[in-house]
């Protein structure tokens, strides 16, 4: 007589089991909140990255600047837009190098690749380097945006996140733990997305990421993921791509 044995439970279903992934991280989370660097947050940040490359997952970083500089805020007062996303760049390659550091106190080996020629403390950025580098089992971090002023970091992650061929794009939110169909900030009814699409959020005119990053990654079907920054291993859940935040495809 045959026993049947009783189908073994699920585990929850991942987003995804990544192999590759580019990571944006909030630069005002670099800062505590304040202007500056503040070094236990960023030494957290590095341990849970760290974590997941430990696991063989292969990890690239684009920070933001906005604990130094923004460069859409500098030009309200009065300063020329372009010289000021400049002065961003240059505060987005003080974040990684601040990250790299306390990656390699956490033992994980790390090169820092930047749009602007700056030889004496970083890379050039070269998409087929940057793939070697993943493949070795380092994490690659990457510095001054697109080089080109008027690009947020939130396009030059999608472009990275291509180029560099990655099977997902975390972006990071400071302040707010997914997509919500208005700003939670300000509005408590805001409802939050656990899915939706590309489509969906241009057409809703959703804010919490650039269109422009929307748009290149639903022209080339590359998922992404929102999520809060805030929340004890939520860096390392969002890598290993366990349902968090707002997955957002393209159908």
């Amino acid at each position: 007589m045959t026993t049947t044995l009783p189908a073994p439970a699920s585990t929850p279903p991942l987003h995804g089991e990544y192999r590759r992934v580019l990571l944006k991280l909030s630069g005002e989370v670099f800062g505590g909140g304040g202007i500056g660097l503040a070094p236990d947050v960023v030494r957290g940040i590095a341990r849970q990255i760290a974590e997941a490359v430990h696991e063989g997952i292969q990890v690239a970083v684009v920070i933001g600047g906005g604990n130094f500089f923004r460069g859409a805020e500098l030009q309200q007062r009065g300063m020329d837009r372009t010289r000021a996303d400049y002065m961003g760049m240059l505060g987005t390659v003080m974040n990684c190098l601040a990250l790299q550091d306390f990656l390699e106190k956490e033992g994980i080996d790390t090169r820092v690749q930047t749009a602007i020629t700056m030889g004496q403390v970083a890379e050039p950025y070269i998409p087929r380097r940057a793939i070697r580098h993943l493949e070795k089992g380092r994490v690659v971090i990457f510095g001054a945006g697109a080089g080109m002023p008027f690009f947020s970091t939130d396009t030059v992650s999608a472009q990275r996140a291509l180029e560099i061929k990655c099977d997902a794009v975390l972006m990071s939110k400071s302040g707010v733990d997914g997509v919500y169909d208005s700003d939670p900030r300000t509005n408590p009814q805001a409802r939050k997305f656990d899915k939706l699409t590309y489509a969906e959020a241009l057409r809703r005119g959703l804010k919490v990421v650039d269109a422009a990053a929307f748009s290149l990654c639903m022209d080339n079907g590359l998922d992404m993921i929102v999520f809060g920054m805030e929340g004890a291993g939520n860096i390392t859940r969002a890598v290993r791509g366990e349902p968090i935040g707002t997955l957002v495809t393209s159908a």
